[in-house]
């Protein structure tokens, strides 16, 4: 009765058969107010406490009125942390579009206006389920399910809050999730059953995926250091009848599901990321801390099994994204400026945090996949064991000379050579046309390739077998992008489903699997004999891209005043026949990844472009003489 009663609306005109549903006869509690706050009485004092407490302070909405609540669905954080104090408990109220809690009134007035602004004035919240709570949820807050990927998970109120929730859902994340799903399906197929770890499950939405499509190939645990976040993991693993590890609650579930065969099984781990990582071995592993990801990269490298896969998601994208450059330099040990290619320049910084971290535990990096989008930067990296890979992994940080004036970048060459100008390596005069300081030194970055074309084919049949069609534009640019190129000979949009299995199973036929590279002993660990490990070698060196060009250029940055610029594609065409390497770039829908010098693309755009007061009609030019002559 709480929980419906906590966040239901009262309506006016219905008002006084609603009260007594709640007061009856006898005594009763509030429906809006702990026990220990407020203590069972009779109707009448029922009656004053409502009136004098909750009604007295409600926000009508559409007809409708909200009271206000005091049950602990919202805690004021402690400083401390939840492990140390409890929150400090809040009245708010609860709004029936979204299902936010808010604290103060007006604030909850201007929430309803933004709602009503946008057209949207109807619940879009479940109030209650068909599952019921094994352990409910403290406070009884009511939830809502969503589906993704064909796996259901409830989300709290405030879950699109991370400052007022700790089960945290974003639904803008689920590029992110289904690039990391694909990259772990490549994975199983070379080697399996596979040792992964969801490290910040949150909702647990990833590892669920995970488990409920790729089965038995891969043996999933999903870890978080909160409570809540545990208790709510469990209960969708019930929901979408997934069997919970070390549970023997054996709870019966109904529908179209049997608590003695589960389609799968997860384990759920309540502990610190850092901890978990240092006591056992993944063949993948995946970090999404809310922020940077710095401070797991450690312990994520210590136990990751040779040619196992670490996936990093970073969303502290104010750092990333040269906005706080002191966080930047405290978190990354970068220093950067604000360029026109400042979402590579991220991805090439958190690839350096990566490499460095992977070479303090004697370990190299294959960068397989690196995406940089508005809300995130995620880097999938292949792991290489041995000091000879860590080394090798470690030349490639190098030091970024960036003209200030024309945004021409090189990489400085390596060496130990003291060189006395270093202006001379960039491409672009403007140190001899200008005075002073010219260029700056950023960095340091990864300076290899960003991109494993191989890997990105068979993401790509991943996706398809999957029927991600979201992603499949993105890694289409991302393979013409690896192999810098605007031929595309992988299926297109705008092809069928069917022709699209098609041809992805032509691809599986020509992309031979990966034979299995380790074997498992008693002790938990793997060991890889000679001839395996250089066969898996082998097959990696092959499916290697070729170096592509460092960065892009923006089109519509480079444009000429006064001139009409070429269409993109166009563009794209006249780079090509000038003998460049040339490709769209997924960091910038207007940008250019190309092997040409800046001098060498501003060159062919003003070729190509045409004066402004050339596209007017005839007529009008024949007219603006005519008017010349008189």
């Amino acid at each position: 009765m709480k929980l419906i009663m906590s966040l239901r609306l009262v309506d006016l005109n219905g008002g006084t058969e609603t009260r007594t549903t709640w007061i009856g006869s006898g005594r009763k509690s509030c429906p809006l107010c702990p026990e220990e706050k407020f203590k069972a009485c009779y109707s009448h004092k029922l009656r004053r406490h409502l009136q004098n407490l909750h009604w007295k302070v409600y926000v009508e909405f559409e007809g409708q009125r909200m009271c206000i609540c005091h049950l602990p669905c919202r805690q004021l954080k402690s400083s401390l942390g939840s492990d140390q104090a409890q929150g400090r408990l809040v009245a708010h109220y609860h709004c029936v579009v979204c299902s936010v809690t808010i604290a103060r009134k007006t604030d909850m007035i201007s929430h309803l206006k933004r709602h009503i602004n946008k057209g949207e004035t109807e619940a879009s919240y479940s109030g209650s389920s068909d599952v019921p709570f094994e352990d409910p949820v403290p406070g009884g807050q009511a939830y809502e399910i969503m589906k993704e990927l064909g796996t259901n998970v409830q989300l709290l109120p405030n879950h699109t809050t991370p400052q007022k929730t700790d089960t945290y859902f974003s639904r803008k994340m689920k590029t992110n999730r289904q690039l990391v799903f694909c990259s772990l399906a490549v994975l199983a197929e070379e080697r399996n059953p596979l040792e992964c770890l969801d490290a910040f499950g949150a909702t647990g939405i990833m590892g669920l995926q995970w488990a409920k499509h790729l089965r038995n190939s891969v043996k999933v645990t999903i870890n978080d250091i909160n409570e809540t976040c545990v208790k709510m993991i469990k209960e969708n693993c019930h929901l979408n009848h997934i069997r919970v590890e070390g549970n023997r609650s054996g709870r019966q579930l109904d529908g179209a599901g049997d608590a003695d065969s589960p389609i799968a099984s997860v384990e759920v781990v309540k502990m610190d990321a850092n901890v978990i990582m240092h006591l056992r071995p993944f063949d993948y592993i995946h970090l999404d801390p809310f922020g940077t990801a710095v401070n797991y990269l450690d312990a994520a490298f210590r136990n990751v099994r040779n040619l196992g896969i670490v996936s990093v998601t970073s969303t502290d994208t104010g750092s990333l994204y040269s906005k706080c450059l002191n966080v930047t330099l405290r978190h990354y040990g970068c220093q950067i400026v604000r360029t026109e290619y400042y979402r590579e320049l991220a991805a090439r910084m958190v690839l350096a945090s990566v490499a460095r971290a992977a070479a303090r535990c004697n370990k190299g990096i294959e960068v397989l996949l690196a995406v940089a989008l508005e809300h995130f930067v995620l880097v999938v990296v292949r792991v290489l064991r041995g000091p000879t890979q860590a080394d090798a992994s470690a030349k490639k940080l190098r030091q970024l000379l960036h003209c200030q004036w024309c945004e021409e970048r090189v990489f400085l060459k390596p060496g130990s050579m003291v060189e006395e100008n270093l202006y001379r390596q960039l491409p672009c005069q403007c140190h001899g046309s200008m005075p002073g300081k010219t260029a700056v030194e950023l960095g340091p970055l990864w300076a290899g390739p960003l991109f494993n074309t191989g890997f990105l084919r068979r993401m790509l049949v991943a996706a398809v077998q999957h029927n991600m069609e979201d992603i499949q534009p993105l890694v289409k640019t991302l393979i013409c992008e690896a192999d810098c190129t605007t031929l595309k000979t992988f299926p297109v949009p705008g092809y069928s489903a069917l022709s699209n299995q098609v041809e992805c199973g032509v691809v599986i036929k020509t992309l031979q699997k990966f034979e299995e590279a380790d074997t498992s002993d008693q002790s938990g660990k793997r060991k890889t004999t000679g001839e395996e490990s250089g066969n898996v070698l082998k097959k990696i060196k092959a499916d290697t891209s070729l170096e592509h060009p460092a960065f892009y250029y923006s089109i519509h940055r480079h444009s000429i005043r006064g001139m009409n610029m070429p269409k993109l594609n166009k563009f794209l065409q006249y780079l090509t026949e000038a003998g460049f390497r040339v490709s769209r770039t997924h960091f910038d829908p207007t940008g250019v990844r190309t092997d040409a010098t800046l001098a060498q693309f501003k060159e062919v755009l003003t070729k190509y472009s045409v004066p402004t007061y050339s596209s007017a009609p005839p007529s009008s030019a024949v007219g603006s003489d005519r008017r010349q002559t008189l």
